[in-house]
């Protein structure tokens, strides 16, 4: 089994989880690339410490750069905040390494361009984070589509809606922030949305007419609690959209909407039938199919196992569950796979371009009240 030397920039919860792929990933898959952790980095040298003690890497820094030219480091893993993205990202690329970059490309569509044409003139391979497009339930929902098991798309309906910021209490961060984060619900949540829309879909969306909400205007300074500080993107975010093909539907995200922890459902109606999912129940699928009896018809509920992508390298049996983890673990697969092979990921920085430029637009025809083609 040959090797790939890889370097994590970040050490939060999306550190963590790229991090543990690494780990896990060789175990479960069993051939390709084995990863080794050479390298983590975190801005707090006494953090790095303890993350490449805790997670297993052989080294740690506080410098970004040097897990770029890191000679040991042929894939970087960036899950730094979002306007870092588009400098870390080219400085490997131009080195000719292959970048896992979470989600979304940047902080801005000028920035992500630059990523974009960064990778085309490299060799190294690139995947954004959208994991919820590498879970085996959504891996097949997309077959099934695709096979016309539901006849030919309709419609799309999807929202993503999250209560990590429903509490006014909780203090401003960088999220907050459209100089560091960009937008808020939008490229943080919507841009999942989006990535499944596409996918499950196959085709892009090409016109959008969007709205904003902003619940919590101030929060107080994590610096200074007796002072406030502006909270200048979005709580809530929706949009009506068309896709080149013709299909119609409507998306939409909240990071304040109290109850739901990962609250990504969404509906692909067909003109044969209808699939749904919740994430929150993230290893089924429910389908229907018209019956020729009515007395027959009704939802049918699909748990994955086996006979779906990736599912069987982790369990023998079906209904045993995947987490999220494990997805990560898939999406991982996935662009060890490009690497090794020579072949294409998706979403690469092309594919999450196009994302990106949804994000932008939706943004944008928030702000000016209209319509917006893409």
């Amino acid at each position: 089994m040959k090797g790939i030397g890889v370097g994590v920039i970040g050490t939060g919860f999306m550190g963590k989880a790229h991090s543990v792929a690494y780990s896990g990933s060789a175990s479960v898959f069993g051939t390709g690339l084995r990863p080794r952790l050479e390298i983590v980095c975190d801005l707090s040298p006494k953090r790095a410490s303890q993350r490449a003690t805790d997670l297993g890497f052989s080294r740690y820094t506080s410098s970004w750069q040097d897990v770029v030219n890191d000679p040991e480091v042929k894939l970087v893993s960036v899950c730094t905040p979002n306007d870092t993205h588009a400098e870390i990202a080219i400085a490997a690329l131009k080195l000719g390494k292959s970048v896992w970059c979470e989600k979304p490309m940047s902080s801005n569509l000028p920035d992500s361009k630059k990523m974009l044409a960064a990778s085309k003139k490299s060799k190294g391979k690139t995947i954004i984070g959208y994991n919820y497009t590498k879970n085996p339930a959504v891996l097949h929902a997309r077959e099934l589509i695709e096979t016309g098991v539901i006849g030919d798309v309709a419609g799309f309906f999807c929202r993503y809606d999250v209560d990590n910021e429903a509490d006014k209490k909780r203090p401003w961060s960088w999220r907050m922030s459209r100089k560091a984060s960009g937008t808020g619900a939008n490229g943080d949540i919507l841009s999942h949305v989006i990535s499944v829309a596409h996918f499950l879909v196959g085709s892009t969306i090409s016109k959008v007419v969007g709205d904003i909400n902003i619940v919590h205007l101030k929060r107080k300074d994590p610096t200074n609690r007796k002072q406030t500080k502006t909270v200048d993107n979005d709580d809530m975010i929706s949009a009506l959209i068309h896709f080149q093909n013709g299909v119609h539907g409507h998306i939409g995200a909240s990071r304040v909407t109290w109850g739901k922890k990962c609250g990504l459902t969404w509906e692909v109606h067909g003109t044969e039938g209808t699939i749904i999912f919740d994430q929150e129940r993230l290893n089924e699928i429910k389908l229907f199919t018209r019956q020729k009896k009515k007395s027959t018809d009704g939802f049918r509920t699909i748990l994955t196992g086996p006979d779906h992508p990736f599912y069987k390298s982790f369990l023998p049996n079906g209904g045993h569950s995947l987490g999220f983890m494990d997805v990560k673990m898939c999406e991982l697969q996935m662009l060890l796979f490009a690497i090794e092979h020579d072949t294409e990921t998706w979403p690469n920085f092309e594919s999450g371009y196009e994302v990106e430029k949804v994000m932008d637009a939706v943004d944008r025809s928030a702000l000016s009240g209209k319509w917006i083609k893409i």
